[in-house]
């Protein structure tokens, strides 16, 4: 009788510890370009960013956290971000498989440490309507979430 093998377990979807620890890096990494970042940023879209960020001219960045392949491939919902930013990342940990994600979009590497940009994003400009409304959205997300603080409520 042959042995039997045991079958490889894959990755689960989404594995929250280390969405955590990409975010953290890349919205470090965010805040040392000068972009401040939120988190669950909700579009007028419905779609809600893992990250979002406002750069010093007012510049829009969008990043999109993949914990694992299959959290990539469960979730088609990223062309939606695009129209609501002026670029567009991935952010996955080491060892990602990177051949996987789309080439448009730009790519950022990290973990709770830390991350780096391996590959720019490519620079679509917001008309003026769009921005307006996407920074209005921004201040009020942000200013809700020091208001929570302030007042000891989770955001």
């Amino acid at each position: 009788m042959a042995p039997v093998l045991p079958l490889p377990v894959p990755d689960p979807p989404v594995r929250p510890e280390v969405t955590a620890a990409v975010r953290r890096g890349a919205s470090q990494l965010l805040l040392d370009h000068a972009y401040l970042p939120v988190w669950e940023f909700t579009l007028a879209n419905g779609r809600r960013a893992d990250i979002c960020a406002i750069g010093p001219r007012g510049e829009i960045a969008i990043v999109e956290v993949k914990s694992s392949v299959e959290d990539f491939r469960a979730d088609g919902k990223w062309p939606h971000y695009e129209p609501f930013c002026d670029s567009f990342y991935f952010a996955v940990p080491p060892g990602f498989p990177m051949a996987l994600l789309p080439e448009g979009p730009g790519l950022i590497v990290g973990d709770a440490f830390g991350a780096e940009i391996i590959r720019p994003a490519p620079n679509h400009i917001l008309v003026g309507a769009r921005r307006k409304a996407v920074t209005l959205a921004f201040a009020r997300h942000a200013a809700a979430r020091g208001a929570a603080c302030m007042l000891g409520r989770p955001g």
